[in-house]
This record gives structure tokens, sequence and C-alpha cells, in this order.
């Protein structure tokens, strides 16, 4: 592989101006493409094989057109001190405003009045109108949303406070801003690093072309593969994140080898032939753990798992391509005056080590006590990892100065908890004799249980349906209410084999509980399935047993004490002020598998980068421990600023409103820190230096039947060794032609 990509390294340098048409021409296919593709809407979330979306999908075959997962709205409204919401004013208003939402949008299905539905607190101070819409939450166009805000404006002026829950009025959270200080911070640390405006402008470039590819092929392609609106996101996240660490490894070995006194095309394919081995594997290990979210089996996960592991793929091409290309268009400027001077420096015999030189020779000598010290240290932070419960956050979550947060505390005060998160029982009365005593007994049995209120069953036209409206005396995303619709579900069991009626449970609160069960049940097949892929894969890249062994423990640890963090910050509220969180509760379901997949990817690329290194010199003569610190001296200052550059782009979404994407971006940024430089940079070259030349054994049979990839370009140095020649020109491209 290091021979042929040394080829295409070359052949791309010297064609550098047709590579550069064939990426600009690609980026304006697919720009118009997005601009010119029908709006995207977004794809109906559904969780194929639980409970809840069977019960969804029996309301929509059995009442056609009432969109039983489309989006809700609660106005709720709180008369002013000594008034009541019933006094003629006060409740004249309010009927208005049930009038003016009832024609305010195509998209609604339905208003309940608050006092033909009895949704009037027992005080008389609070009530609200329930509002039923068509369509889900993302598909919701802004007129209807305007006409949601504006219809409480009114009864404001009046004197009533007036605030909007639910979940129409959810939007995906913009995070333009994040990504723009992620970029500004990343190009700050490429200057540091490289010391030249045209080196550190060269990642940030061809990172982003990769980018506006990547994702206005999604948009594009949005209405025919029903991608959604959000399927983007991750994909411009992990795009941009990958796109400058693997342009960044190739720029970084190819001004290496200018130093090293070679010419600029032999440089160019020195370095595709060497990092760019190594961009090609840490590239595969991403798309693995990205593809692999197709095992949860949630049709929104997989898309967004195929189209992120697309725009990597995009990035891996763009490395090998577009970057050897873009540094024949920088010359000799890609290297600054301080790093010629640096270059010359290391090359006199006195020359100063660098910090990464100092520290894997600091390794080297208590290789014992810096294991100890990492592993030990991450084992402490993941204890709280243990005590991780798993859920969605509810409007509870909310900052207290939306009205979402708002309208929430104020059902809470005149309701009680439970009516933030209702649940709907479905009763299937169709294989019943009595349909209507089937039903009543669900209604007495889950009485029984201990509720807030049950409304009594209502059947739909054809009778062989009931739905009946529960109110759990707890928040949506506790604990109790959890048990609650366990409890239903355990009588609605006994009750199918007394009378054939089938119940289900379902409702918001209901798939929020499903697909956290759906994730956590997913969780250890993702990790077998990523970690076992990617371990058979490192080991093709290095050789050997344990060295891919030590690479996924590590990241096991690195995740896992993550995850020990963000349950300390997020569910138990430790240093929760300090990074804005104001209600604690269950982490986001959809958290540790999506953290699993995006830091995997990164950790894999710091360990093929880092390790190949060390790999490299190994095979070309130098001992197991001089390997470590070749490995340190030329790849440590990369990876510092890979890592540094990914945390900075995480870290902009903790900034956010949304308590989602805070935890996300915490929980991103962290893993980074932990894996990067206390595994990569710390439990690695210790555990190297404890295993010596075992590090680097395989069984001889395995040797055999594993074949020969060369990331760390040995027959590529013995081919330039021993054929002066073959840094021709023409006969590179006749090579690349015949392969």
């Amino acid at each position: 592989m290091a021979t042929f990509l040394y080829k295409l390294g070359r052949l791309t340098f010297r064609r550098r101006r047709f590579v550069a048409l064939i990426w600009v021409a690609l980026l304006a296919v697919a720009g118009i493409g997005a601009a010119t593709a029908p709006a995207a809407t977004s794809s109906s979330f559904s969780i194929p094989g639980t409970e809840a979306q069977r019960a969804f999908d029996l309301l929509e075959q059995r009442n056609p057109g009432t969109s039983a997962d489309g989006a809700t709205a609660r106005v709720v409204f709180k008369a002013p001190e000594g008034e009541k919401v019933t006094d003629p004013a006060n409740k004249s208003e309010i009927t208005g405003i049930v009038k003016e939402l009832q024609s305010g949008s195509k998209q609604i299905a339905s208003v309940a009045d608050p006092f033909e539905a009895q949704a009037v607190s027992q005080n008389g101070s609070t009530a609200y109108i329930s509002v039923s819409y068509q369509v889900n939450s993302m598909e919701l166009t802004d007129a209807t949303r305007e006409s949601l805000e504006d219809a409480g404006k009114d009864a404001q002026k009046s004197g009533m406070k007036v605030e909007i829950g639910g979940d129409a009025l959810q939007v995906m959270p913009h995070t333009g801003t994040a990504e723009v200080i992620g970029v500004v911070i990343a190009a700050i640390v490429l200057v540091i690093t490289f010391g030249s405006l045209v080196a550190a402008g060269l990642p940030l470039v061809t990172a982003l072309v990769g980018v506006g590819i990547g994702v206005s092929t999604i948009t594009a392609l949005a209405n025919v593969l029903d991608l959604g609106s959000t399927t983007s996101i991750l994909a411009m996240m992990i795009g941009l994140a990958v796109g400058i660490d693997y342009a960044l490894f190739i720029v970084s070995r190819y001004r290496a080898e200018l130093a090293e006194g070679r010419e600029r095309e032999e440089a160019a394919g020195r370095a595709v032939g060497t990092a760019g081995s190594a961009v090609v594997f840490a590239g595969l290990t991403v798309v693995i753990a990205l593809v692999g979210l197709a095992v949860v089996n949630i049709p929104m996960l997989t898309k967004m798992g195929f189209a992120a592991a697309g725009t990597v793929a995009i990035a891996v091409l763009i490395a090998l391509t577009l970057v050897p290309a873009a540094l024949g268009f920088a010359g000799k400027r890609v290297m600054g005056r301080k790093a010629r001077k640096a270059a010359e420096a290391e090359k006199s015999p006195e020359a100063k080590p660098n910090m990464g030189t100092r520290w894997a020779r600091f390794v080297l000598r208590k290789p014992v006590w810096v294991m100890l010290v990492g592993v030990l240290g991450l084992g402490i932070i993941a204890v709280p990892a243990a005590s991780l419960e798993m859920g969605l956050p509810d409007d509870g979550a909310q900052p207290k100065s939306t009205t979402q947060r708002q309208a929430y505390d104020m059902l809470s005060d005149g309701f009680g908890p439970g009516f933030n998160g209702p649940l709907l029982v479905v009763v299937d009365t169709k294989n019943s004799s009595d349909g209507k005593a089937a039903a009543d007994r669900v209604s007495e049995e889950i009485e029984a249980i201990g509720v807030g209120a049950v409304i009594p069953p209502a059947f739909n036209k054809a009778g062989d349906t009931a739905t009946i409206t529960v109110i759990p005396k707890d928040r949506p995303s506790s604990h109790a209410t959890e048990e609650v619709v366990h409890s239903i579900r355990d009588a609605g069991a006994d009750v199918k084999s007394d009378t054939g009626a089938e119940v289900l449970v379902t409702g918001a609160t209901a798939m929020n509980i499903d697909f956290s069960q759906k994730m956590n049940d997913a969780l250890l097949p993702y990790l077998a399935l990523v970690v076992g892929l990617a371990f058979l894969l490192l080991m093709l890249v290095f050789r050997s047993i344990l060295v891919p062994l030590k690479a996924a423990l590590g990241f096991l640890l690195s995740v896992v004490a993550a995850l020990g963090a963000v349950v300390a910050v997020f569910q138990w509220g430790w240093l929760g002020s300090l990074f804005g969180v104001e209600q604690t509760g269950p982490i986001m379901s959809m958290m540790p598998i999506f953290m699993v997949g995006v830091v995997f990817g990164l950790a894999m690329d710091y360990e093929v980068f880092l390790v190949t290194r060390m790999r490299e010199a190994y095979v070309h003569g130098e001992s197991p421990g001089q390997a470590i610190v070749t490995g340190f001296k030329h790849g440590a200052r990369v990876v510092t600023a890979a890592a540094v550059i990914m945390m900075a782009v995480f870290s902009g979404f903790i900034g956010s409103s949304e308590q989602m994407i805070k935890m996300i971006g915490f929980s991103l940024a962290i893993a980074v820190f932990f894996d990067a430089f206390v595994v990569r940079m710390a439990i690695v070259p210790a555990v190297l230096a404890l295993l010596g030349k075992k590090a680097w054994w395989l069984p001889r049979w395995l040797d055999r039947a594993l074949p020969n990839v060369d990331v760390e370009g040995e027959k590529l140095q013995k081919q330039l060794t021993d054929e002066p020649g073959s840094e021709g020109g023409e006969s590179d491209e006749r090579e690349l032609v015949r392969v």
C-alpha cells in the first residue's frame, strides 16, 4: 500500500492543477445540487420493534389521519394574583385564543378548549389548551410555529401569564457559532504548531472542501433518500474533525521530509506513502464505527451513520490527493522561517530534544509509575459510571428563561408534575368478546397501580380500539414514571390472557423509555462489533496482537472515564453550575453510543498515527525503546495539536442553551482529552516500554496468513534504496494505471 500511495502522492503533486480542478468541480456540482434540490423534510422518528411504536402504528391503522405521533403543544395560562382563569374576562380571552389557534394553521389536527376538556386546576389559577398537529415537530412550518407563539401575546396584555410547552416549538439547535469558534481555535493551534500561515491554512481549507462536498451531497439527496434535515449535523461535526486531522498528519510528514533535505515532489510522495497509509486505516476505523450504528436498528441513526461515514471517506480521499496537490501550490512557503531554523538545528549533533522526546524518555525511565497513575486516575474518574441512568431530557431540563421550562413549571404547580408527560394506553379489543368490559378492566388495573389520574376509555368509530390517557404522579423523566409504564405493561399481560385484548403503552414518555432501553440493549453489541473489527484492522496494520489489544482496552478505559465525568456533572450535579447545568437528570440515552462512535474513530486516528511512526522506526532497525522515542519525537506535537483542535470544536457546544447539545459537547471534549493525553500519550508508551519486543510479536502462522499492507513503508524504503531511478515521474503514472 505504501508504494502505491507513494506513487499517488507524487502524481497528484505533479498534476496538481488537474487534481485541484477535479475537486473544485465536485464541490461546485454538489453545491448546485444542494441549492436546486427540494427542501428536505424531517423524516419521521420511528423505533422499530418497540411497544410504543407498535401502538402508534396501530392507531394510524385504526384511526387514519389522527397522527398519533404528531407534534403537540400546551398553551398554559396563569391568572393574575387574586383572580381565576374562570373569571369572565379571562375565560373570554382564553376561548378567543382557542378559536385563533384552530384557524391559525392547516397543520393543526385538534385544539382542546380547557373549559370543555377539564383542563383547569382545582384552585382555578391555571388552565391549558392542548394542541395536536398532523406532522411531527421537525416538519412544522415557521408560519405554524409563529401562529402558536403569537397566540398568547394578547392574553399577556390582559395580565395573565402565558407560556408554551410541548415539542411543537422544538427545533434543531443552530450550531453555526460553535463551529466558527472551533475553526478559529483550530486555526490558532495550527499556526502555533506549524509556525507558518500557509501550512496552517492547508488543513483548514482542504477540510472545509471535504465537508462542503459531503454536506452538500447529503442535502442534494435528502429528499430522494429520506435523510431528513438532521442528518448533516453529525456528518459536519465528524467531517470537520477528521478532515483537519488527516490533512494535519500529511502536512506534518511532508515538512519532516523536506527538513531531511528531500526534493518537494519526493517529499510529497513519501508523506502520502507513510502518513497516508496511517490516514487510510484511521479512516477505515472511523467508517466502521459510524456504519456500525446500524446495529441499533433505528433508521434515523443508521442514516446519520452512513452519511457521516461517506463524509469521512471523502476526507480520506482529499488527504491523499488534494493535500499533496495543495502542497505543490504552496511551494517552500509551507516551511516557515522558524521551522527551517528548527530543522537545521535538529540536524546538528548538539540539537536540543523537543518536548515529545523528553516526555518519551521520562516514560521509558518510569513506565510502571506512569501506567499506574494513568490507569488508576481514569479508574477513579470512571466510578460514577456505575450509577449511569439513561433517559431523554424533557422540558424540565430546559433553561429557566425559556417558555418551555416556564410552562413546565406552571403545569407542575397547577396540576402536578405528571401532567407534563401523560401516557397513552391503547387497548386493541379486536380479539376480545367484550371490548368495553376489557377496556374498563384496564382502567381499573391502572387506577390500582396508583397514578395521578385516569381518563375513561375512548373508542374509535369501529369500536375495536380504545385509548386511555394516564397522568402519572411524577415528572416524565423520573424513575417512578418509568416504573408506572412497566407496571401497566405487566398488568396488560394478565388482561390479554383473560380477555384477549392487547394493551400497549405509548406517548412521548413511553417512547422515550423504549428508546432508552433499545439504546442500552444495543451498547454492548455495538461495542463488540466496533472494537472487534477495529482490533482485526489494527492487527493487520501493526502485525501484532498485543498492540491492538492495548489500543482497544485503552479506548474502553477512556470512554468509561468520560461517562463517569458526564454522570458526575449532569446526573449528580458536581460542578454543574460551572457548565450551566440547571437541572440534573438521566443521561441522554443516545449519548453513550454516540460518544463511542465518535471518540473511537478519533482515538484510533491518534493511535494509528503515533504507533505507526514507532512501528516504522522499529522495522527500520531501531530498538523498541528508541522506536518509542522516535515516534514521540515526530508524532507527539501533531497528535497534541489534533487533540486540542478536536477539544476546541467540541467544547464550543458546551455553551449551548440545549441540555442535550451541552452534554454531547462536554462528553466528546472530555473523552478526547482522556484518550489523547492520558491513554495515547502516557499509558500507551508505558505499556510498550514494558512489553519491549513482545509488543510486536505475531505468531508465524498468522504472519503468513495476514496480507502485508506495508503501512510503515518498509518495502517502499527498500525499493527507494535499491532502485534510485524509481524516483522518476512518468513511470509512476504508468504504474498507477497498471494498478
